[in-house]
């Protein structure tokens, strides 16, 4: 499944390799994808705590003093065939092509907390955070607090001292050259706060089904969460391997 997942190889290739039939591993994927995608995503230095809903990553966030970071990604999935009612709606207005979108939640080292969201293309980021529940989880905890993407100005406008969003650009010619300046410096250190969640999202398109997806479009929504699961063990288990050790050190250690 893995193998399947990593390099989104046509099925007679890893039923070959593992010497089974096709049916039997296609029978396989369909078992294991909706199991890996209902694990959860890990939780940096608890190995026994899983995340599987929003409301357990805004309740972790509270309590932890964690401050997510919040962005959208896009993958570019088929055509769907004409003539189809929503035919449209996958068409990205940024992309130019054909699209699913996801919403990615990390923490400030860019290790993935939660991936999900799944809507067609067209849909703007602003909306699927209000369709999904996520802009809801703000007053349920207070103490949650977010960086968003420039796209989500209005979450930041309803919730000002939880999400901080990138500001517009003052406009030239009212605005004078030290607020110009004030906002150039303010838009800038923006990016360089949230983009550890970018770095979450390099990671997942690492595995090549979120480059380009070419399976069926319902089956999207299990893959990527099949894939960033793993994905958030990964980034978790590196971080404890990195984690400094906290035991003393001996004078017979030292002399040596």
């Amino acid at each position: 499944m893995l193998v399947h997942l990593r390099t989104q190889l046509p099925r007679p290739a890893p039923a070959e390799l593992y010497g089974v039939a096709r049916s039997t591993l296609t029978e396989a994927i369909g078992e294991l994808r909706p199991l890996l995608g209902d694990r959860g995503f890990a939780v940096p230095d608890r190995p026994g705590l899983r995340l599987r809903t929003l409301a357990d990553v805004f309740a972790h966030a509270a309590a932890e003093s964690v401050k997510l970071r919040i962005d959208g990604t896009e993958t570019r999935v088929p055509c769907p065939r004409a003539h189809r009612p929503g035919r449209c709606a996958f068409l990205s207005g940024k992309k130019k092509q054909n699209t699913v979108k996801t919403t990615t939640i990390s923490d400030g080292q860019g290790r993935t907390l939660w991936s999900g969201a799944d809507r067609p293309g067209r849909t703007h980021d602003q909306t699927a955070m209000r369709t999904v529940g996520i802009a809801e989880q703000f007053p349920l905890h207070p103490r949650a607090m977010a960086e968003a993407d420039e796209s989500c100005r209005g979450p930041a406008k309803e919730f000002p001292e939880q999400v901080s969003a990138r500001p517009k650009k003052p406009k030239g010619e009212d605005a004078s050259l030290g607020e110009q300046y004030a906002s150039r410096e303010m838009r800038r250190r923006r990016p360089s706060a949230r983009i550890c969640v970018e770095h979450a999202n390099a990671e997942h398109r690492q595995w090549r089904p979120l480059r380009r997806f070419l399976g069926r479009r319902e089956y999207y929504a299990a893959t990527h969460r099949a894939v960033a699961g793993p994905v958030s063990d990964r980034a978790s288990q590196r971080a404890t391997r990195r984690r400094p050790s906290t035991e003393p050190v001996s004078v017979s250690s030292m002399a040596c």
